[in-house]
């Protein structure tokens, strides 16, 4: 009964730390830096290097037009942002819409390889020393270029990260998807105060183009891989809010949930070609912010979670008390996830069941996630999501 203890107590205290106790360290510990900090960077208005803006685009052609409106809107000088879209293996309309701009720069190939490919193909062309990735059905702030570049007046950042948001909340899948970006944007801030981002959102990310790395072709999280390869080489990401890329949420949770394990899936593939994030030798505090936001999320918390039903079942029956309150905690959490999930799919939505279900959803997609990893089932291409419909004629919102 002892051993059952300290494994129930062992698995709490870790799950507990991955989603509360370590937000709460590194939000004091970016305050105190903050506060402490003599050497705050200063950057200049004037800076406008040539950068070069890449949208990668597979079968886009119904908002191709909104996508190109919105990157000729860009508050920045017009010959010194390059556009180009990419989109390889496409076979709908997007050369006929993408011939009408003579100012955007198309590159196509027949041969459908996968985000990482078509990235590392677009990279052939780009000749500034900056590169900017964004996708296709995001729309961005009209700043996002200069707060991304402004950040190179540091010759230690190798790359900056913007933010993503969600633009509507109407539905549960949106709802949830909002509320986790939210805490996530939280933490993405307090780690870049620190000392780096761990992981780039894709929807918005830009490096110093000597840094950009090719990526293996079967890559499924390209700018996390991309951007913590520039961490492991010493360089710094940076995290910048007040440049976003703004996307319609997953059309339901059946979709978020594909979303996610396929994130997962990518989760377990770049853990196991980062592992040199792991020697505390090296990077120390690289080391301890990669294990306690993404490694652990990914991998040990989600198996302590599910390993404290069975060990709480146990101890509530022999022992009562505090490990009966758990149990009990634990069978409620769980039954208000399954009814948010029942109702989602009826076209319900329960504020109260929100976290419950996203929460479970989540560390299930992990163990789904590891699954198609094992077995090499998850491809480098992939399904898109279906998402809610937002994009108008113009690309404005």
């Amino acid at each position: 009964m002892l051993i059952l203890k300290v494994v129930f107590w062992f698995s709490l205290a870790v799950v507990l730390y991955t989603y509360i106790g370590y937000g709460l360290i590194v939000w004091i510990w970016a305050k105190a830096k903050n506060l402490l900090s003599d050497n705050k960077m200063s950057y200049s208005d004037t800076y406008e290097p040539e950068v070069t803006l890449v949208v990668p685009a597979y079968n886009e052609g119904s908002i191709l037009e909104s996508k190109i409106a919105d990157c000729l809107a860009l508050d920045y000088p017009a010959d010194k942002l390059l556009i180009t879209f990419i989109t390889d293996g496409s076979t709908d309309n997007s050369e006929e819409v993408l011939s009408c701009y003579p100012q955007v720069t198309h590159l196509h190939s027949p041969v459908r390889g996968g985000k990482s490919l078509a990235e590392n193909r677009a990279m052939e062309y780009v000749h500034t020393s900056y590169v900017i990735f964004t996708d296709c059905n995001t729309f961005l702030n009209r700043d996002a270029v200069r707060e991304l570049v402004k950040h190179y007046q540091n010759p230690a950042v190798g790359a900056v990260s913007g933010e993503k948001k969600i633009l509507s909340e109407g539905s549960s899948s949106g709802s949830g998807e909002g509320l986790y970006w939210k805490y996530e944007s939280f933490l993405k801030r307090c780690d870049s105060q620190i000392h780096s981002l761990m992981g780039a959102a894709g929807e918005l990310v830009s490096f110093r183009s000597s840094l950009f790395q090719p990526l293996e072709a079967d890559t499924i999280l390209d700018d996390f891989m991309q951007s913590l390869r520039i961490v492991d080489k010493g360089y710094k990401v940076v995290y910048e809010p007040d440049a976003y890329a703004m996307e319609a949420p997953s059309a339901s949770m059946a979709e978020e949930m594909k979303r996610k394990i396929r994130i997962c899936a990518g989760g377990w593939q770049s853990m196991a070609r980062l592992t040199s994030l792991l020697n505390p030798f090296r990077q120390p505090v690289v080391t301890f912010l990669y294990l306690s936001h993404r490694v652990l999320r990914w991998s040990l918390t989600p198996a302590l979670l599910a390993l404290l039903v069975p060990l709480s079942t146990v101890l509530a029956w022999f022992q009562g008390g505090i490990y009966t309150l758990v149990f009990a905690m634990q069978v409620l959490f769980y039954l208000m996830a399954w009814a948010g999930w029942n109702a989602e799919a009826k076209g319900k939505k329960l504020k109260l069941l929100l976290v419950p279900l996203y929460f479970s959803m989540m560390n299930i997609a992990v163990f789904k996630g590891f699954i198609r990893y094992t077995r090499g089932s998850q491809p480098a291409t992939w399904e898109k999501a279906e998402r809610e419909t937002y994009l108008s004629s113009t690309g404005n919102l």
